[in-house]
């Protein structure tokens, strides 16, 4: 196989949830591959440091701090983006949160809303913005961060629904954006130890508990991701759209069978 077609050589890639843990691996993962990356998140400091390490690997790199729940910050975003680059072939909508790990019977409308707006209506809103200037440019690629919560219901159950929402969302999009040569796409990570997902696995105990329900019997790590991540985004994909790659170490499939 040409390993050409995993090069991201001339693209340029804006990434959410850029400051750390899946973000930050993807982004420097789309650099060692040759893309100019922008980072974007809420707190500037953060992204600082990783547009840094950016530039180390001899790629342009912007750091924008904004909110991908507001969608002046999202139009601020992709207008400076533009500005400096002229175009964005890749967007990673990888920003989410979970505020309210509680039940829906006891949920709250704030619950609901804070949790819909930055893990549904923000990647829509922003994916829209990216498409209208990827179709004039003819195409790109767009990837979302779902989760295996999508798949199924958990006690996280407002978390759950986004998620199952993102996926949807990610086959709407493919199956209408298509025809602009648009290929939009989605990840479902499983527990993978970020800051994020610390109540799953920081505890010693619940850690070892979650990773023995993984057939590979570790937790992933950011890195695990950004592989995934850069094939979707490269043209070694390029006859993937609306899908969904879970990267859960298996735990979907069950834990282990012993064969002794």
């Amino acid at each position: 196989m040409d390993k050409s077609r995993f090069s991201l050589s001339g693209k340029v890639a804006l990434i959410t949830g850029g400051s750390r843990g899946i973000g930050k691996a993807c982004a420097l993962a789309f650099a060692e591959a040759g893309a100019d990356v922008v980072v974007s998140s809420r707190k500037q400091a953060d992204l600082d440091g990783v547009a840094a390490e950016i530039k180390a690997k001899n790629r342009k790199a912007l750091a924008i701090a904004a909110h991908v729940a507001k969608s002046d910050d999202q139009k601020r975003l992709v207008d400076q983006v533009v500005k400096e680059f002229g175009r964005i072939d890749i967007l990673f909508n990888n920003a989410g949160t979970n505020p309210y790990p509680g039940t829906l019977l006891d949920a709250e409308e704030w619950a609901w809303d804070t949790t819909m707006n930055v893990n549904l209506k923000g990647p829509f809103m922003l994916s829209q913005l990216v498409a209208r200037i990827m179709k004039e440019k003819g195409g790109g690629n767009i990837i979302n961060t779902a989760s295996v919560a999508g798949f199924r219901a958990s006690s996280l159950s407002i978390y759950c629904v986004t998620k199952a929402g993102l996926i949807m969302l990610t086959q709407c999009m493919a199956r209408e954006w298509g025809q602009f040569g648009i290929r939009v796409n989605a990840i479902a990570p499983g527990v993978i130890e970020t800051r994020l997902s610390e109540a799953l696995w920081k505890d010693p105990a619940v850690g070892a508990a979650a990773a023995k329900r993984t057939p590979v019997g570790f937790l992933g790590q950011p890195d695990d991701v950004a592989g995934a991540v850069l094939y979707l985004a490269s043209d070694a994909s390029r006859f993937i759209t609306g899908e969904t790659i879970i990267i859960d170490g298996g735990a979907m499939v069950g834990t282990a069978t012993s064969l002794e």
